[in-house]
Protein backbone atom coordinates (compact mmCIF):
# COMPACT_ATOMS: atom_id res chain seq x y z
CA UNK A 1 0.00 0.00 0.00
CA UNK A 2 1.71 3.21 -0.52
CA UNK A 3 1.58 6.26 1.10
CA UNK A 4 1.13 10.09 0.15
CA UNK A 5 4.67 11.57 1.31
CA UNK A 6 2.84 14.71 2.25
CA UNK A 7 0.88 13.22 4.67
CA UNK A 8 3.92 11.07 6.20
CA UNK A 9 5.82 14.18 6.99
CA UNK A 10 4.84 15.54 10.54
CA UNK A 11 4.37 19.28 10.16
CA UNK A 12 4.09 21.47 13.67
CA UNK A 13 3.56 25.09 13.31
CA UNK A 14 4.98 27.20 16.13
CA UNK A 15 3.29 29.77 17.82
CA UNK A 16 5.82 32.54 18.31
CA UNK A 17 3.71 34.18 20.94
CA UNK A 18 4.07 30.95 23.11
CA UNK A 19 7.43 30.20 22.09
CA UNK A 20 8.48 34.00 23.15
CA UNK A 21 6.17 33.33 26.52
CA UNK A 22 8.04 30.06 27.35
CA UNK A 23 11.93 31.18 26.92
CA UNK A 24 11.05 34.26 29.39
CA UNK A 25 9.41 31.51 31.63
CA UNK A 26 12.33 29.23 31.83
CA UNK A 27 15.77 31.84 31.14
CA UNK A 28 18.04 28.63 31.76
CA UNK A 29 16.91 27.08 28.64
CA UNK A 30 19.76 27.94 26.56
CA UNK A 31 21.96 26.90 29.69
CA UNK A 32 20.36 23.63 28.93
CA UNK A 33 20.71 23.74 25.49
CA UNK A 34 24.10 25.43 25.02
CA UNK A 35 24.60 24.06 21.98
CA UNK A 36 22.21 26.06 20.24
CA UNK A 37 23.59 29.33 20.87
CA UNK A 38 26.44 28.43 18.46
CA UNK A 39 24.65 27.12 16.06
CA UNK A 40 21.96 29.98 16.36
CA UNK A 41 22.30 32.72 13.15
CA UNK A 42 20.71 36.20 12.90
CA UNK A 43 21.52 39.39 10.76
CA UNK A 44 23.77 42.14 11.89
CA UNK A 45 21.61 45.43 12.25
CA UNK A 46 23.49 47.25 9.85
CA UNK A 47 25.63 45.23 7.17
CA UNK A 48 23.18 42.56 6.79
CA UNK A 49 26.03 40.04 7.92
CA UNK A 50 25.04 36.94 10.01
CA UNK A 51 26.45 37.12 13.75
CA UNK A 52 25.72 34.01 16.45
CA UNK A 53 23.28 35.24 19.19
CA UNK A 54 25.65 36.33 21.76
CA UNK A 55 27.42 38.46 19.15
CA UNK A 56 23.75 40.04 18.39
CA UNK A 57 23.22 40.38 22.22
CA UNK A 58 26.59 41.99 22.96
CA UNK A 59 25.76 44.60 19.94
CA UNK A 60 22.24 45.28 21.67
CA UNK A 61 23.84 46.26 24.79
CA UNK A 62 26.55 48.45 22.79
CA UNK A 63 23.53 50.48 21.11
CA UNK A 64 21.77 50.38 24.55
CA UNK A 65 24.98 51.97 26.04
CA UNK A 66 25.75 54.49 23.05
CA UNK A 67 21.75 55.43 23.49
CA UNK A 68 22.86 55.91 27.55
CA UNK A 69 25.91 58.04 26.81
CA UNK A 70 24.00 60.39 24.31
CA UNK A 71 21.10 60.83 26.93
CA UNK A 72 23.38 61.62 29.73
CA UNK A 73 25.46 64.31 28.04
CA UNK A 74 21.89 65.83 26.91
CA UNK A 75 20.77 66.02 30.31
CA UNK A 76 24.38 67.60 31.43
CA UNK A 77 24.03 70.01 28.19
CA UNK A 78 20.53 71.14 29.88
CA UNK A 79 21.69 70.79 33.49
CA UNK A 80 24.39 73.35 32.18
CA UNK A 81 22.32 75.80 30.02
CA UNK A 82 19.57 75.79 33.13
CA UNK A 83 22.29 76.97 35.65
CA UNK A 84 23.83 79.38 33.13
CA UNK A 85 20.14 80.74 32.51
CA UNK A 86 19.30 81.38 36.38
CA UNK A 87 22.54 82.88 36.64
CA UNK A 88 21.36 85.54 34.37
CA UNK A 89 17.83 86.11 36.15
CA UNK A 90 19.81 86.09 39.65
CA UNK A 91 22.38 88.76 38.28
CA UNK A 92 19.04 90.15 36.54
CA UNK A 93 17.07 90.11 40.00
CA UNK A 94 20.20 92.24 41.83
CA UNK A 95 20.63 94.64 38.99
CA UNK A 96 16.73 95.49 39.59
CA UNK A 97 16.60 96.08 43.34
CA UNK A 98 19.66 98.71 42.71
CA UNK A 99 17.51 101.04 40.29
CA UNK A 100 15.38 103.98 41.85
CA UNK A 101 12.86 104.36 39.47
CA UNK A 102 10.65 102.41 36.83
CA UNK A 103 11.96 104.49 34.00
CA UNK A 104 15.42 103.11 35.32
CA UNK A 105 14.44 99.87 35.49
CA UNK A 106 12.62 99.78 32.22
CA UNK A 107 16.12 101.03 30.49
CA UNK A 108 17.48 98.71 32.30
CA UNK A 109 15.29 95.67 31.52
CA UNK A 110 15.36 96.76 27.68
CA UNK A 111 19.49 96.65 27.68
CA UNK A 112 19.67 93.71 29.56
CA UNK A 113 17.09 91.56 27.70
CA UNK A 114 19.38 92.88 24.71
CA UNK A 115 22.78 92.06 26.36
CA UNK A 116 22.45 89.40 28.94
CA UNK A 117 19.61 87.05 27.35
CA UNK A 118 20.43 87.76 23.27
CA UNK A 119 16.49 88.88 22.57
CA UNK A 120 16.80 91.49 20.45
CA UNK A 121 13.37 92.05 19.31
CA UNK A 122 11.48 92.96 22.44
CA UNK A 123 7.41 94.91 23.18
CA UNK A 124 6.87 95.70 26.41
CA UNK A 125 3.08 96.56 26.68
CA UNK A 126 1.32 98.42 28.93
CA UNK A 127 -2.13 99.56 29.61
CA UNK A 128 -2.28 103.41 30.13
CA UNK A 129 -5.61 104.42 32.38
CA UNK A 130 -6.73 108.17 33.28
CA UNK A 131 -4.14 109.70 35.81
CA UNK A 132 -1.35 107.00 35.26
CA UNK A 133 2.08 108.12 35.29
CA UNK A 134 3.42 105.90 32.20
CA UNK A 135 2.71 108.44 29.69
CA UNK A 136 6.48 109.49 30.27
CA UNK A 137 7.80 105.50 30.54
CA UNK A 138 6.46 105.56 26.86
CA UNK A 139 8.39 108.61 25.74
CA UNK A 140 11.51 107.68 27.64
CA UNK A 141 11.72 103.95 25.64
CA UNK A 142 9.40 104.30 22.71
CA UNK A 143 11.33 101.57 20.91
CA UNK A 144 10.33 98.81 23.66
CA UNK A 145 7.73 100.43 25.95
CA UNK A 146 4.25 100.58 24.28
CA UNK A 147 1.40 102.24 25.90
CA UNK A 148 -2.38 101.46 24.78
CA UNK A 149 -5.68 101.80 25.87
CA UNK A 150 -7.51 99.23 28.09
CA UNK A 151 -10.17 99.11 25.51
CA UNK A 152 -7.45 98.29 22.62
CA UNK A 153 -8.48 95.50 20.26
CA UNK A 154 -5.44 94.35 19.81
CA UNK A 155 -4.37 94.19 23.02
CA UNK A 156 -7.38 92.21 24.02
CA UNK A 157 -6.46 89.91 21.27
CA UNK A 158 -4.25 88.09 23.59
CA UNK A 159 -7.06 87.57 26.69
CA UNK A 160 -6.90 83.74 26.18
CA UNK A 161 -2.74 84.27 27.19
CA UNK A 162 -4.10 85.88 30.28
CA UNK A 163 -6.77 84.03 31.33
CA UNK A 164 -3.99 80.77 31.44
CA UNK A 165 -2.05 82.92 33.58
CA UNK A 166 1.51 81.03 32.07
CA UNK A 167 3.94 82.10 29.51
CA UNK A 168 3.52 80.93 26.29
CA UNK A 169 5.50 80.27 23.20
CA UNK A 170 5.46 79.12 19.28
CA UNK A 171 3.69 81.47 16.85
CA UNK A 172 1.15 83.94 17.13
CA UNK A 173 -1.28 85.37 14.24
CA UNK A 174 -0.15 87.91 11.72
CA UNK A 175 -1.59 90.59 13.28
CA UNK A 176 -0.58 89.65 16.56
CA UNK A 177 2.83 89.88 15.35
CA UNK A 178 2.27 93.27 13.52
CA UNK A 179 1.34 94.86 16.60
CA UNK A 180 4.12 93.40 18.70
CA UNK A 181 6.55 94.20 16.66
CA UNK A 182 6.02 96.35 14.34
CA UNK A 183 7.96 97.28 11.03
CA UNK A 184 10.11 94.03 12.70
CA UNK A 185 6.98 92.19 12.15
CA UNK A 186 8.30 89.84 8.78
CA UNK A 187 11.53 88.85 10.29
CA UNK A 188 10.16 87.29 13.54
CA UNK A 189 10.18 83.73 13.49
CA UNK A 190 9.33 82.92 16.74
CA UNK A 191 7.55 84.72 19.68
CA UNK A 192 7.86 84.25 23.70
CA UNK A 193 4.58 85.93 25.66
CA UNK A 194 4.49 86.85 29.11
CA UNK A 195 1.96 88.16 31.09
CA UNK A 196 2.49 90.77 33.49
CA UNK A 197 -0.67 90.24 35.70
CA UNK A 198 0.91 91.05 38.77
CA UNK A 199 0.25 94.80 37.22
CA UNK A 200 -3.13 96.26 37.62
CA UNK A 201 -4.27 96.48 34.91
CA UNK A 202 -2.22 93.05 33.40
CA UNK A 203 0.87 94.16 31.13
CA UNK A 204 2.67 91.91 28.38
CA UNK A 205 6.22 90.90 28.09
CA UNK A 206 6.38 90.03 23.99
CA UNK A 207 10.00 88.39 23.03
CA UNK A 208 10.60 87.85 18.87
CA UNK A 209 13.39 85.69 17.48
CA UNK A 210 14.18 85.22 13.98
CA UNK A 211 14.81 81.47 14.55
CA UNK A 212 11.56 79.62 14.15
CA UNK A 213 12.39 77.03 17.18
CA UNK A 214 13.64 79.71 19.64
CA UNK A 215 10.69 79.64 21.55
CA UNK A 216 8.84 76.96 20.69
CA UNK A 217 5.74 75.15 22.38
CA UNK A 218 7.49 72.38 24.52
CA UNK A 219 10.13 74.66 26.01
CA UNK A 220 9.96 75.44 29.64
CA UNK A 221 8.63 78.71 30.57
CA UNK A 222 9.73 78.60 34.60
CA UNK A 223 12.30 81.44 33.78
CA UNK A 224 9.68 83.45 31.87
CA UNK A 225 7.20 83.37 34.65
CA UNK A 226 9.86 84.45 36.94
CA UNK A 227 11.46 87.64 34.55
CA UNK A 228 7.56 88.37 34.25
CA UNK A 229 7.77 88.52 38.18
CA UNK A 230 10.82 90.50 38.18
CA UNK A 231 9.48 93.58 35.86
CA UNK A 232 6.37 93.57 37.03
CA UNK A 233 7.56 94.81 40.45
CA UNK A 234 9.71 96.90 39.07
CA UNK A 235 7.39 98.60 37.21
CA UNK A 236 5.00 99.05 40.44
CA UNK A 237 7.07 101.03 41.86
CA UNK A 238 6.24 104.12 39.71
Amino acid sequence: MSSNPAQSVATTTVDEAALSQYLQQNPDFFERHSQLLTRLRLQHPRNGTTISLIERQVEVLRTKHTALEQQLAEFVRVARANDALAEKIHRFANQLLHTTSATAALALIEKSLREDFDTHHGALILQQTPGSSLASLGQEAAHFVRLVAPDSADFRSFDSLFAGGKPRCGQVRDSQRTFLFGADAANIGSVALVPLSELSPPGLLALGSVEKERFHPGMSTEFLARMGSLIAAAISRS
